[in-house]
């Protein structure tokens, strides 16, 4: 589990990652969620994350009952399985079979399905009424 004392360098993770893969967002919507990120949406899950041998952190997921609330992997060490791996932990040892995702990101929908999940709605905006739709997958 990580520590409080992380969340800067998680909050850095997430923006490195959103700015490589959430190309729909604008800028004005980047610098509004970061603080979220840090101050209230860290603190309201059960965050994990991975470290590289130089104890930089490489990617960071978060859980909330049953749900994959956040899955975030550093530009840098994409396409080298820890998604997946953070995907499989939260499956069969923290019991996730939900999982939110950005329609407008396609590379982690299809990342999502590939591990198992089905599309089962659709919410045309997501939780704070932004106008991107979302995505409700679960566990097939």
């Amino acid at each position: 589990m990580a520590a409080v004392t992380d969340y800067v360098e998680i909050t850095d993770v997430w923006e490195a990652s959103v700015r490589a893969t959430h190309h729909f967002l604008p800028e004005s919507d980047i610098l509004y969620f970061k603080p979220l990120i840090l101050n209230e949406y860290l603190k309201a899950v059960h965050v994990e994350c991975i470290r590289s041998t130089d104890g930089a952190i490489m990617g960071f997921m978060g859980v909330h009952g049953d749900s994959l609330e956040m899955l975030f992997i550093h530009p840098d060490t994409r396409g080298k399985g820890l998604g997946a791996f953070f995907v499989q932990h939260a499956i069969h040892e923290l019991g996730v079979t939900r999982v939110d995702v950005n329609e407008q990101n396609p590379q982690a929908v299809g990342f999502y399905q590939k591990m198992g999940f089905q599309i089962i709605s659709r919410s045309e905006t997501d939780g704070l009424g932004k106008p991107y739709p979302i995505l409700h997958l679960k566990l097939s």
